[in-house]
């Protein structure tokens, strides 16, 4: 076999920019990278999924969350609550450019579903247990790669920038599910935001925290950092005054104007079910 190719990505650009470190650790795929840096007055662990043209799943390496990557990420965030269990819960800041899941027959029949359950289990947990869970969208945040890597965390920031991407599926797979264009799918997320995949129609649906303007995401420079981290300490500091629950995606000015339906129907059912 000839030597393995360098890795690279945003997500790991963004993480050696934060952190001077690569993150690479001997217990983990290359593919999960986590590093420890100062934020603010404490340390912080970062967390990123880089893509690798090396992978065993040829299905995960374009930057997709596979089986390595979900357990990787399950087994990382366990270890940093273990290590938190007897002092403060250190901020964990999810740096998210994940391209989906990785799509495939050896991912189904190996449990893609249950590796991708206990990186989200591993994630909520460390929210719950006190753990300010922050992500910072940097990169494409497609499906079920989100999921698993970002999306149970108490504040999402993202970058305005063209390379923040955000849907429940790439625009290829939308396309053939809808028997659409990817041209035509894009004139429909013009006219509704929940089909739209840019980072601006996201932050309509009130799930965004901040979305940070002004920063070159493929290249930051060091003001672009030095934002961006102050970003990050505000919303360590404000997820621990909040609840640790997800509520505030419900109640966010954003999310009573461009969630309207959906809240209502939550509080119908939850009459329902509450009923005697």
């Amino acid at each position: 076999m000839g030597a393995a190719h360098t890795l690279h990505g945003i997500g790991l650009r963004w993480l050696e920019a934060l952190t001077g470190s690569a993150g690479l650790l001997d217990s983990a795929p290359r593919t999960v990278r986590v590093a420890d840096a100062p934020l603010g007055a404490e340390v912080a662990r970062f967390i990123a999924i880089v893509p690798d043209p090396d992978n065993r799943f040829p299905r995960a390496r374009a930057g997709e969350v596979g089986l390595d990557e979900a357990l990787g990420l399950a087994r990382q965030v366990r270890r940093t609550i273990a290590e938190d269990a007897q002092r403060g819960p250190r901020p964990i800041i999810a740096l998210v450019d994940v391209t989906s899941q990785a799509y495939g027959r050896r991912e189904e029949l190996l449990g893609i579903h249950l590796a991708g359950a206990a990186a989200v289990d591993a994630y909520a947990s460390a929210r719950l247990a006190g753990h300010p869970l922050i992500a910072l969208l940097v990169g494409k945040a497609i499906s079920g790669g989100f999921l698993t890597h970002g999306y149970q965390a108490n504040r999402i920031l993202a970058l305005d920038s063209p390379e923040v991407l955000i849907h429940a599926m790439s625009q290829q797979s939308a396309a053939r599910v809808t028997r659409r264009t990817v041209e035509e799918l894009e004139q429909l997320g013009a006219q509704v935001a929940p089909m739209a995949y840019d980072v601006r129609s996201y932050a309509k649906l009130g799930l965004l925290h901040r979305l940070i303007g002004g920063v070159n995401a493929a290249a930051p420079a060091p003001g672009d950092l030095e934002r961006v981290r102050a970003e990050l300490i505000a919303a360590v500091v404000e997820a621990r005054a909040a609840p640790r629950d997800l509520s505030s995606r419900l109640t966010s000015a954003a999310a009573l104007a461009g969630r309207a339906a959906s809240i209502a129907v939550r509080r119908r059912l939850a009459e329902q079910w509450d009923a005697p």
